[in-house]
């Protein structure tokens, strides 16, 4: 079966979302997955090389993976809204996705800025089976959310990341309750780069 790709918009709060859903290829989809993308005040889309690869890792492993730009990022409409209204347009897609695809298991997943998004959206609904947060910052301090989730969380971190350095990254993993999982790759920066592959190949392994 051919790998169907749609570009779609997803009612959100504060207005429409540009997305992109993207199934499996050759395989009937297992599972339902969220893509969040980094900030968008720093030049975060939904194409974003980190997203695009999280994201086809997932469909490798037979997601159907809806990817999708925060409000006010490119022709998604509204504002910035400092991470609150960024989780509601998050919230949003992914009730957009559970209705279409209402028998299959979720996975969160998100980069950077977004990987702050999934955890707190994941943590907080409990309606995840897993996630995944990719090139989580240390440098935010409230990690409130996670104190008492127990959700299977799996971090994903370069072994170079100048906002999440894994000497900040591992004590915190460490602290966090059961389940979790700390997998590092190889890579020379925050963006994964020299590393890309190996992440894509990481992701499509998770089981």
């Amino acid at each position: 079966m051919p790998r169907r790709i749609e570009s779609l918009f997803v009612a959100g709060p504060a207005g429409r979302l540009e997305a992109l859903l993207e199934e499996p290829e050759d395989l009937a989809p297992r599972e339902i997955a969220l893509v969040c993308h980094p900030h968008p005040q720093h030049g975060g889309t939904m194409h974003n090389k980190v997203v695009y690869r999280i994201a086809r890792g997932l469909r490798r492993a037979g997601a159907v993976v809806l990817r999708f730009n925060y409000r006010g990022v490119n022709l998604s409409e509204g504002t910035y809204d400092h991470g609150e209204g960024e989780l509601d347009d998050a919230r949003a897609c992914l009730a957009y996705l559970r209705e279409r695809y209402p028998a299959l298991p979720v996975t969160l997943a998100g980069f950077s800025f977004g990987s702050r998004i999934v955890l707190r959206l994941g943590c907080g609904s409990g309606e995840a089976r897993r996630i995944i947060a990719a090139g989580f910052p240390s440098i935010f301090k409230d990690r409130s959310y996670l104190d008492n989730c127990t959700v299977p969380r799996i971090f994903v971190q370069s072994t170079h990341d100048q906002y999440g350095p894994l000497a900040e990254i591992e004590p915190i993993v460490a602290t966090l309750p059961e389940p979790k999982r700390l997998i590092l790759i190889e890579a020379q920066d925050h963006f994964f780069a020299g590393g890309l592959e190996q992440l894509e190949e990481a992701i499509a392994g998770l089981h």
